[in-house]
């Protein structure tokens, strides 16, 4: 069961998450936090799949609480859900940057949009959870979305991809911000201009009397053809790029007039700059001829500081290349590695027993705990990063951050777990 937390004091809300839960038939556990005294005993020792944010409340304290997450965001690696009832949509997007953020969802809308963003999250849980995905660093992952012609879907799924390449540290921080823009103006261009069939000169003229085009978006959208159509997304990821092609069902449109802007930097248009904000924020853009269909390619640029636990920040490096032993079954140790990048071949007599990824946090924890002689050889499987920790700077962790003990009990148990199924 995955555990689906509530940080809020509002009842309604509690509540709204409690239906959405139920119609995943148990898939879901429900936990609610409902004051900031029970907040901070939670983030402490708890970590939820999920984790639901009531942003303006004083009883939980939503912006001090995304402050507190931010202290060591390793910690806190599953999705998170910001609800918001006072501040902008902007704030709150802003006020969990960093984080694992999957929606912003506004209060009024919690009650449809809690059971959406869950709908999401568990068709694509293979691209959401940060430890997961450190599988897929040396690996080609590649999947395929199909979305509404809706705002909510269209954030929520360029946020998740954004953020699995730099949860997988294969893009920076800012290298994130800049291909969630990207992905976000060309997914509108697809609903606006492909599906809605709604031409520059028309959005134009309608902004120009209006303000905004989303209400002509939302009439083009009542009628059941237009309504019916579909936005489809594909991805391929290898180590060094991300390919994305987004395709939709109008009948396309002439994309080679926006190939440069107008006026003075391009300021005089009233919109339009979608596909030059796209190209200027990605290694290479290009449509098919109908104009339907667009390719984009994003180079990696792996960050030099890649998230680690706060409390390790300080202890030796160690990068090994493809064959290097990390240790030998039979030695005696008194260290404990935890997994920057890479991965790693365990063998037990002569016999392999599994290959171990960031996404196991830790590497010989077993001989560290237990009685300082080695059960296994480690061998480095590819180029990696691993940070070395002796006993007394594990336990000055621990004591200094406690919830760094229950983390390693639940790792130990999972590992242990996973060896009592191991085939004969």
């Amino acid at each position: 069961m995955n555990e689906l937390a509530v940080l809020s004091g509002d009842q309604w809300l509690h509540d709204r998450a409690g239906e959405a839960a139920d119609r995943f038939g148990g898939l879901y556990g429900v936990t609610s936090v409902i004051s900031w005294d029970q907040v901070v005993r939670f983030l402490n020792f708890e970590f939820p799949h999920v984790t639901v944010i009531s942003l303006d409340e004083e009883a939980v304290n939503g912006y001090r609480i995304l402050e507190e997450m931010k202290e060591d965001p390793w910690l806190h690696f599953g999705a998170l859900i910001v609800v918001y009832q006072d501040s902008e949509e902007a704030d709150a997007a802003a006020a969990a940057r960093g984080l694992n953020l999957v929606a912003t969802i506004p209060y009024d809308l919690a009650s449809d949009y809690l059971y959406r963003a869950l709908r999401i999250l568990c068709d694509n849980h293979q691209i959401v959870y940060q430890r997961d995905i450190h599988k897929l660093l040396h690996a080609h992952h590649s999947g395929s979305f199909v979305l509404d012609n809706d705002p909510f879907e269209l954030i929520t799924y360029s946020r998740l991809l954004s953020n699995f390449l730099f949860n997988a540290n294969m893009i920076t921080d800012e290298r994130r911000d800049r291909f969630h823009v990207a992905l976000m103006e060309l997914l509108v261009n697809a609903v606006e201009h492909g599906n809605c069939g709604i031409t520059y000169e028309e959005k134009s003229s309608y902004i120009e009397a209006h303000g905004d085009a989303l209400e002509l978006i939302r009439a083009r959208l009542r009628d059941p053809d237009i309504g019916l159509r579909r936005v489809f997304l594909s991805y391929r990821i290898s180590p060094r790029e991300t390919m994305v092609t987004i395709r939709d069902q109008g009948a396309g449109f002439d994309w080679r007039v926006y190939r440069a802007p107008v006026g003075e930097a391009g300021l005089q248009e009233a919109h339009g700059r979608g596909i030059l904000m796209a190209r200027a924020y990605i290694d290479e853009l290009s449509y098919n001829e109908t104009g339907n269909e667009v390719t984009i390619r994003l180079d990696h640029n792996p960050a030099d500081d890649p998230l680690i636990p706060r409390a390790f920040s300080e202890v030796e490096e160690v990068r090994v290349v493809a064959g290097d032993k990390v240790f030998t079954e039979g030695e005696t140790s008194t260290h404990l590695y935890y997994i920057v990048s890479g991965s790693y071949d365990v063998t037990a007599a002569g016999r392999h027993v599994s290959t171990l990824t960031p996404a196991d946090v830790f590497v010989g924890e077993m001989s560290f705990l237990v009685n300082n002689r080695r059960s296994a050889t480690v061998t480095a499987a590819s180029e990696g990063l691993l940070l070395r920790l002796d006993k007394d700077q594990f336990v000055q962790a621990i004591r200094h951050n406690p919830h760094y003990g229950i983390l390693l009990a639940r790792l130990l148990a999972q590992r242990l777990v996973a060896l009592h199924h191991l085939p004969d």
